[in-house]
């Protein structure tokens, strides 16, 4: 069984093709055509795993590889061409954590879900929290607007700022700053201008 989601944009997946007895006739590999919206989620069942251990070492001993990469769709694609019966396992709601923008979103789908959690070692000082959010233990938010949507993480210091659907890591330190779908990593240092901004930035980064 492969797991699979009915996507928008099946370019940066690897998908399926159906029949219509609803079994998989083909695995293709990040589409440049369309040929499906039906994208491989990464969950899959196996009845003979030794039987698919032998197929993945054929690729690596033969050195197959697809855009660059070793592939499991081509092994899947070696299994059904020797008999392998494949059928789609389907999902209610599957969220990625490949891009800025399916991470955010995945964000404010699990704060929906968890609800609103505040370290008890967090300090908030005139501020407002609009619920979800998540703070971490020893964050300081000081003359601040946060959430909704809005994950902080420990030992971060947020200062008269404004976030929504923003995630900020640990031991970073935002100053002025008024951010929308947003990611920060660790250990950074950003100082915003006052107005509206959406950034995408790694750990250890400092900008201002």
């Amino acid at each position: 069984i492969i797991w699979v989601s009915q996507i928008d944009d099946p370019s940066a997946f690897g998908v399926v093709k159906l029949n219509d007895e609803n079994e998989i006739t083909d695995f293709v590999e990040k589409p440049n055509t369309f040929v499906s919206d039906l994208a491989i989620i990464g969950i899959y069942y196996f009845n003979d795993g030794a039987y698919l251990k032998s197929e993945l070492q054929y690729l690596l001993d033969n050195n197959i590889k697809d855009k660059g990469e070793f592939q499991l769709t081509n092994a899947l694609e070696n299994m059904k061409n020797k008999g392998t019966k494949f059928s789609p396992g389907k999902v209610v709601e599957w969220l990625d954590c490949g891009n800025k923008d399916a991470t955010v979103y995945t964000n404010e789908r699990v704060l929906a879900h968890n609800g609103n959690e505040v370290s008890t070692s967090a300090t908030i000082e005139n501020s407002e929290i609009i619920e979800p959010c998540f703070i971490g233990e020893n964050a300081v938010i000081q003359n601040s607007k946060i959430g909704p949507y809005v994950a902080i993480g420990n030992n971060t210091l947020v200062l008269d700022s404004v976030i929504s659907n923003t995630i900020i890591q640990n031991n970073s330190s935002i100053n002025n700053a008024k951010l929308h779908n947003s990611m920060i990593g660790n250990k950074c240092k950003f100082e915003g201008k006052n107005i509206q901004q959406e950034v995408s930035i790694g750990d250890f980064s400092e900008i201002g």
